[in-house]
């Protein structure tokens, strides 16, 4: 069977760190199926989200655009009516963008209402769904009270298969049983041990590796754009069997961190470390028991990959679509005293990225890496340019990766950018700082790293000479050229155009060759000037 149709398979795991991956060297853990992907396409050493936040980091992945520029810079804060989405810039030209699982989305209800659009038109469904056509979705966090649940698909799938209960997903795939037969729930890390009472053929992680498969089994020869969205290996830390205890706390690596750390003079990272998650992921218990379940979790994913990978090749789905495997942002797990995946260490800000192109223009770098820089918002414009769509640079600020992933580039971004919204976390106000002014900014060249802090001085790491970012530089004299520099690269970058997205380039260009708009005539002298430049007076001015 011939197949014409191009398509996109694009993966991405939910809180997944780059160096918990084999492919990307890790030596605690072995993910040979994501290796054997990497072994087919390009891996990117140096990707980076646009914010380490779950909602904000996806809006910029959805949207090709900075955070500043979408607006949507924490979770739960809407993605403002309007904002074009990929979904958007794919059904222009044709081809089909959905969705099977998370993508953290909240819709801007407000401004829905205000433009009368509603969520039952075909309109409002997508405006509500970042674009996307919904084949399933689910976000992972399905407790009964939380007002964006949406695992109703889930619940039900459980309940087919013999799994009830007031709430499938909260009695099952998230409640363990302890050793005196009583239930433990996923939320309390100290039930991490414990085997999920959902068996790994019914784990959320299955169950949406089978949907994926059948979103693809009922595609017909329109190209699609499938982003199968994973919810492991984030919180809640609770796995199936046999992952909850196939690794112990001596699998882990150790953790990244300096008595020095602790000891900084910077107040708002004195106060982050003193939120209730970092202190609790700074105690190697709790490290070791999130640590070892997190393992178990990404096991588990690179294992139900291995599954859709054998789909796809025996379904010849290799010859015609493009594969791309990423994470959100990763996580912190203990490392530099903190919890959780806020802040801008590698650990969290950079993320794995696998892309597999199927076009002949690519066999040249397949099994290949690049330490060049990318970001998040370069897949927008990846999948574009191999749909064939137009250039969109007006809109979109990253850029493709096909020049990478064929070969012919030879330069790429000077700088990657992150950002990151603090006003509704605790360390904010034992700052005092104002929310207006709880922004943090990442400028990182590929060996500098240069981390903005409004109403505070910045933060400086060299990655070349201390990969760990362990030593804080920003107030040795030594380094303020390197300081002066990078802030410069933070203000020429402020200073670019982030909101001008309803005219393109040449349009702009064709503005101004046309001087004025036709029936305007400003400033000219006599009938032979405005005739020389090309215009023609009116009649009734003639003479």
């Amino acid at each position: 069977m011939t197949r014409t149709a191009r398509n996109v398979l694009w993966i991405m795991a939910d809180q997944l760190r780059w160096d918990y991956l084999s492919c990307y060297g890790a030596d605690h853990i072995e993910t040979p199926n994501l290796d054997w992907l990497a072994s087919r396409g390009m891996r990117f050493n140096k990707a980076y989200v646009q914010s380490p936040i779950c909602g904000p980091s996806r809006m910029s992945f959805y949207t090709g655009r900075y955070v500043r520029s979408h607006g949507s810079t924490w979770n739960g804060f809407p993605l403002r009516v309007g904002e074009p989405t990929l979904g958007d810039h794919l059904r222009e030209i044709g081809v089909k963008c959905s969705l099977v699982g998370k993508t953290h989305m909240t819709p801007d209800k407000e401004g829905m209402e205000r433009l009368g659009i509603t969520p039952e038109s075909t309109i409002g469904a997508l405006v509500a769904q970042c674009g996307f056509e919904v084949f399933v979705r689910d976000d992972g966090t399905n407790h009964s009270d939380y007002p964006g649940r949406c695992g109703e698909d889930y619940d039900q799938y459980l309940r087919d298969h013999g799994m009830d209960g007031d709430n499938p997903w909260e009695e099952w795939a998230n409640t363990a049983i302890g050793p005196a037969g009583e239930m433990r729930t996923g939320w309390v890390i100290e039930n991490a041990p414990l085997a999920a009472r959902v068996p790994k053929e019914h784990s959320e992680t299955a169950w949406l590796t089978t949907r994926g498969i059948d979103y693809i089994e009922a595609q017909g020869d329109q190209p699609w754009l499938c982003h199968l969205s994973y919810i492991k290996p984030h919180w809640p830390f609770l796995a199936p069997a046999p992952y909850n205890d196939m690794y112990k706390a001596a699998d882990l690596p150790p953790v990244v961190r300096s008595d020095d750390e602790r000891q900084t003079d910077h107040p708002l990272m004195q106060a982050w470390m003193n939120m209730r998650v970092c202190k609790s992921m700074a105690r190697d218990e709790v490290r070791d028991l999130a640590g070892v379940c997190y393992m178990g979790l990404i096991k588990e994913l690179d294992d139900q990959l291995g599954r859709l990978f054998s789909y796809l090749r025996e379904t010849g789905r290799m010859d015609d679509t493009m594969i791309v495997f990423c994470s959100d942002h990763g996580d912190n797990m203990g490392d530099h005293w903190l919890g959780e995946k806020d802040l801008f260490y590698d650990c969290s800000a950079r993320i794995p990225l696998l892309i597999y192109d199927p076009r002949d223009q690519a066999d040249a770098t397949r099994g290949t890496a690049t330490d060049a820089l990318v970001e998040g918002i370069d897949l927008v414009p990846t999948f574009l340019d191999f749909f064939n769509g137009a250039d969109k640079s007006h809109i979109l600020e990253g850029r493709s990766l096909s020049p990478l992933m064929q070969g012919a580039a030879t330069e790429w971004r000077e700088f990657a950018v992150s950002e990151y919204d603090y006003a509704t976390r605790d360390s904010r106000r034992e700052v005092g700082m104002d929310q207006a002014d709880a922004r943090l900014a990442m400028i990182f060249d590929g060996r500098w790293k240069y981390v903005h802090v409004e109403k505070m001085r910045p933060l400086l790491f060299d990655l070349e000479d201390d990969p760990d970012e362990l030593c804080d530089l920003a107030t040795n004299p030594e380094y303020a050229n390197e300081l002066s520099r990078l802030r410069d690269l933070h203000f020429e970058w402020s200073r670019q155009h982030h909101s001008r997205i309803t005219r393109s380039a040449a349009q702009i260009e064709r503005m101004t060759d046309a001087k004025e708009p036709p029936g305007i005539y400003i400033g000219y002298r006599d009938k032979n000037e405005l005739e020389g430049d090309g215009r023609q007076m009116p009649d009734h001015a003639s003479g």
